[in-house]
């Protein structure tokens, strides 16, 4: 039997602070991490939906739904909501994740 084996090494992407995967949203919003005000506010201008699927969120499970920055900068928070879009967890991880498989299809390196 031949036991030579052929390596794969995982592509190494460095993602910016600003993205989080839905594990780790997950696990932020279990261990009571401080909700920061935006994210309540973009919940009351663009209701409990997910912007990408159109799922419905209960007040109960608004937990799911996460704020996702249309620019990428966390830090623009306009008042009136117009950066923001709320999406699922499911939905934000993907968001986030077709840009790592772009750059990976494309040969990128990060």
């Amino acid at each position: 039997m031949n036991s030579r084996r052929t390596k794969f090494r995982k592509p190494q992407h460095k993602r910016p602070v600003t993205e989080k995967s839905a594990e780790e949203i997950i696990r932020e919003l279990k261990e009571g991490a401080p909700v920061s005000d935006y994210r309540e506010q973009s919940l009351r201008i663009h209701g409990l939906i997910c912007a990408k699927c159109g799922r419905e969120f209960e007040y109960k499970d608004r937990h799911l739904l996460t704020v996702h920055h249309k620019d990428g900068n966390y830090r623009n928070n306009p008042p009136d909501g117009s950066n923001w879009e709320n999406l699922c967890v499911y939905c934000h991880d993907d968001e986030h994740g077709r840009g790592l498989l772009g750059d990976y299809l494309k040969g990128k390196k990060g």
